[in-house]
């Protein structure tokens, strides 16, 4: 069973703004060569999630992790990303595929919003 890691992330017309992105998928490339890692965007930017998706099932990966790279679960994560993981599932029937929460979300990503915050102040 080959692991894939699908970020996925807002997009934005600028194309610097995806720069702190494709750093973590940089990072969790380097920190675990053996998960393939595909980066997407809801739009303005590619690959789409159904596209990086594909390319990771292309890979040889049977189990995908999907981590939405958003500060919280608003609208695009609650409503357009279950549509875009049905048709990736539609698209590659046998992938399993795992959401997850947004990272905003997780204690230890707060924490550190919450220091570099308190670090501007000193």
């Amino acid at each position: 069973m080959k692991r894939g890691l699908l970020l996925f992330a807002h997009g934005a017309r600028d194309p610097r703004w995806a720069l702190p992105f494709e750093d973590v998928a940089a990072r969790v490339r380097r920190a675990d060569a053996s998960v393939a890692v595909e980066l997407s965007f809801l739009e303005f930017m590619t690959p789409g999630l159904v596209d990086a998706g594909h390319a990771l099932a292309t890979q040889g990966c049977t189990r995908v992790e999907v981590v939405p790279l958003f500060l919280g679960a608003g609208g695009h994560v609650r409503k357009d990303l279950p549509n875009l993981l049905d048709a990736l599932r539609a698209t590659h029937p046998g992938l399993g595929v795992t959401l997850h929460t947004a990272v905003g979300e997780i204690d230890s990503v707060m924490t550190a919003m919450a220091e570099a915050a308190v670090a501007t102040l000193a």
